[in-house]
């Protein structure tokens, strides 16, 4: 009997490499390099940090780094920038220095910055394409690579199957970390420098500095100590001033100081409780448990009863810069403006991110948008149509709050887990919560009262939201400063009774309102309430 065949050996385990969607863009740029991709575009604001990294990979492949710029000509980086000069050896023209690229002869790595003039769809720019696409066909059988790096995208159809795209993302805790500790490493030995910084105050900073270039956060470090001679965990309002530039540079969205206190919402308990819980839903700590950052809340109420100081005060309670989203800052009369524009402005607050973006009155900016193709030709329902994608599938850790006041108004869409975390009712305030509401806003106004003075005022204003309180204690500090007299109870009293509140006006409204969020909605604060007392029943007892 003959043997039975023996089993093949195993092999031995193949090396696991990182699939290419789990690549960093420095790892994704080394490997399109080692791959010999001949023209790769960098999409990136910071040029000397993708100079730095093509200067290591350089190195690791024993390749030589050329850097080219359109005052200095292409020349050997790090090596003195040529001077301008007339001739053949000049190579600050881009055909020049394209053709200076192909003679070359050893293995080499081209950077060319601010080239994507030379790339967009304009007719001066065909030599240019026509010149580019021959060098890419050259350097496939080079070992050499031509990388061009720029702050946008702009690339002609004719160059779309040439290149290939990188988006080099924004620095991350790590090399904020690394650039942190060098700033103290050179400020240490100064006695009028004072260095404060824990473990929970240096996660702050950094955390706080995300969304920032690598300048950009040496620049605002820098002025945290100028203005104070000091470094710790407190800077971070420093740190949110500087990404304040960065909107109003972008003129899509507004920036808002984030100076409500969370204290100064009077009830709302299940809503404040709810934002205390996610406080540290950004951190590293909350990253390592398992966490994602959380998405967003919408809040559904009457008017006037704090729904966007809410949104203030989340800002506030996280430390986080608060953005204002105006949808019909949106719209443009030019085609295809409109969609543009969202996209540029949900961009800006990814790239500062961490943020909270506050959408206010999202009903009415949405309005229009389930009718949009017979009145402005789709471009509502392509607006709320990239609104909805992005907050599916966003994963930069932008907070939306978004408030509304008419449910009819809004999609269904809109209402589904998945976009937003929560939908909350904020209704209109009882009692005690009215109580709270006068001492608060007395106490903005340097005024003071009696437990037994706020609970009458609590009690007279039954149905009145807070902006009806604070409206009705503004109008008491004008009579009373007609009178020259301080403001009392008593006419405090005389105003409310004199105004008619949104609860009376709009009762069948509020009604319906309460109706659909009964089963819909979790109530910010307590059950929901009843607009009026229910009719007595009527017996004919003859």
């Amino acid at each position: 009997m003959t043997a039975p065949p023996r089993p093949p050996a195993p092999r031995p385990p193949r090396e696991v490499l990182p699939a290419a969607r789990d690549l960093k863009p420095r790892e994704e740029l080394e490997v399109l390099i080692r791959a010999r991709y001949p023209l790769i575009y960098v999409v990136s604001w910071e040029e000397e940090r993708v100079e730095r990294c093509l200067r290591q990979i350089a190195q690791a492949r024993n390749k030589k780094l050329f850097v080219w710029t359109i005052t200095q000509g292409l020349v050997r980086s790090g090596a003195e920038a040529q001077r301008s000069r007339a001739g053949s050896n000049n190579t600050s023209d881009p055909i020049a220095a394209l053709d200076a690229v192909v003679d070359q002869v050893d293995p080499a790595i081209f950077l060319f910055k601010d080239f994507h003039h030379f790339t967009s769809e304009e007719r001066c720019n065909l030599t240019v394409h026509r010149r580019l696409r021959d060098v890419a066909l050259h350097l496939r059988d080079t070992y050499k690579s031509l990388i061009i790096v720029a702050p946008k995208m702009q690339i002609s159809q004719d160059l779309a199957k040439d290149v290939s795209i990188i988006e080099f993302d924004l620095p991350g805790p790590g090399e904020f970390g690394r650039l942190l500790d060098r700033i103290v490493e050179d400020v240490r030995e100064n006695p009028q420098v004072q260095i404060s910084l824990d473990v929970e105050s240096r996660e702050r900073l950094l955390h706080a500095a995300r969304g920032l270039t690598l300048k950009e956060a040496e620049n605002v470090f820098a002025k945290t100590l100028v203005l104070d001679g000091r470094l710790d965990g407190d800077d971070v309002s420093v740190v949110v001033e500087e990404k304040q530039q960065i909107i109003k540079k972008s003129g899509l969205l507004e920036f808002y100081s984030a100076t409500e206190e969370i204290d100064n919402v009077a009830g709302l308990e299940n809503l404040k409780d709810w934002l205390r819980k996610r406080s540290i839903a950004f951190t590293e700590r909350a990253a390592k448990f398992g966490l994602p950052s959380p998405r967003g809340v919408l809040l559904l109420g009457v008017q006037g009863c704090g729904k966007s100081l809410c949104a203030k005060a989340a800002a506030s309670l996280w430390k986080l810069p608060l953005l204002r989203f105006d949808v019909g800052r949106m719209f443009s009369s030019l085609v295809g403006s409109s969609e543009q524009n969202i996209r540029q402005a949900l961009q800006v607050a990814e790239s500062i991110a961490p943020v909270v973006l506050w959408i206010d009155e999202i009903d009415k900016a949405l309005a229009g948008a389930t009718s949009s193709s017979g009145s402005d030709g789709g471009t509502a329902s392509r607006v709320f149509g990239t609104l909805l994608t992005w907050l599916s599938e966003k994963t930069a850790p932008v907070f939306v709050i978004a408030t509304a006041n008419d449910i009819s108004q809004l999609p269904p869409e809109l209402l589904r887990k998945g976009r937003l975390d929560e939908i909350f009712f904020v209704d209109l305030p009882n009692e005690i919560e009215r109580r709270a509401i006068f001492q608060i806003q007395l106490r903005r106004r340097g005024r003071q009262m009696s437990e037994n003075d706020l609970q009458l005022l609590a009690q007279s204003s039954d149905g009145f939201s807070g902006a009806e309180i604070e409206e009705a204690i503004i109008s008491s500090l004008f009579d009373a400063l007609s009178c020259d007299q301080d403001v009392s109870v008593d006419v405090i009293r005389r105003n409310i009774a004199e105004t008619v509140p949104l609860s009376r006006t709009m009762s069948e409204e509020i009604s319906r309102l309460r109706s659909w969020a009964g089963s819909r909605a979790r109530p910010a604060s307590g059950s929901l309430q009843r607009v009026v007392e229910e009719s007595r029943r009527k017996i004919e007892l003859e």
